[in-house]
């Protein structure tokens, strides 16, 4: 996760320590694979699964960094010994990191994160960058305000200048999921036609979902079709945006909301 990417870097600092990342699974686990754990002299980042696994796992560690062992393989069954229920078989692979391995595990780290265009930089964005901020997502952050973007971002987060805003949408990486909440309407319409346009030529964008009312959809359906897009190919827009019957208006709500109905989608 992004956030704990942070953490580790921040602690690679102050001492070495053991990556300990879930190699393959068979049957049933706690985490799947590629979940990753760190493991400090005195302090852990992120985790594996938690229960036994994860206490043997951290010994495992501990004990490496007391040997001159570089990297480590082994095998835990989730049965009665392990005191574990799961019924599968993990294997978790051991490696010592340092401060020097810091700009590769970052790459490693956030490599496998679903692209994700985020097109606003008001309360709703920045509330969804503090969430996104723990998930696996690499976030590119759009608007054409470039003093609105804060000083400090979560790793996974770049910020973009774009004026027009709508010109960023040619470039975004082949399988993301746009989001569009500007701070003004017709920004929102041009970012709109923008991504139905790609997605009618290239067909891929993963998810485009707009903030508003149904309401607001509707005139931008009615634009929408002025400008030449089929009534099918307006279905592909998801507005208003967000899982149902979660009603509140804060900020934070509708970030949470709008993460729960993206991870549906992944």
């Amino acid at each position: 996760m992004p956030r704990y990417t942070a953490e580790l870097l921040n602690q690679l600092q102050h001492a070495d320590g053991v990556l300990v990342s879930v190699e393959s699974v068979q049957g049933s686990g706690p985490r799947e694979v590629g979940a990753w754990m760190a493991v400090f002299p005195q302090t852990l980042v992120n985790t594996i699964g938690g229960g036994h696994l994860e206490f043997q796992a951290i010994n495992e560690a501990r004990a490496l960094l007391m040997r001159e062992d570089n990297t480590l393989t082994t095998r835990y069954a989730l049965g009665p010994a392990l005191g574990q229920c799961c019924g599968g078989v993990v294997h978790l692979k051991f490696e010592r990191i340092s401060a020097g391995d810091a700009p590769a595990l970052k790459q490693r780290l956030l490599a496998n994160g679903q692209p994700l265009a985020l097109f606003g930089g008001g309360h709703v964005g920045r509330a969804l960058v503090n969430v996104l901020s723990t998930l696996p997502y690499n976030v590119q952050w759009i608007d054409s305000r470039d003093e609105i973007f804060p000083a400090h971002l979560p790793p996974n987060v770049v910020c973009e200048y774009s004026d027009p805003v709508h010109a960023a949408v040619a470039d975004l990486p082949s399988g993301a999921s746009v989001l569009i909440m500007s701070f003004s309407h017709a920004e929102d319409l041009d970012v709109v036609a923008a991504c139905l346009k790609r997605q009618r030529l290239h067909g891929d964008l993963k998810f485009v979902g707009l903030i508003g009312s149904k309401t607001k959809w509707a005139t931008f359906k009615h634009r929408l079709e002025a400008k030449g897009f089929t009534v099918d190919e307006l279905t592909f827009v998801t507005c208003p945006i967000g899982v149902s019957g979660i009603t509140g208006k804060e900020p934070e709500v509708i970030a949470v909301s709008v993460i729960a109905q993206l991870l549906q989608i992944r």
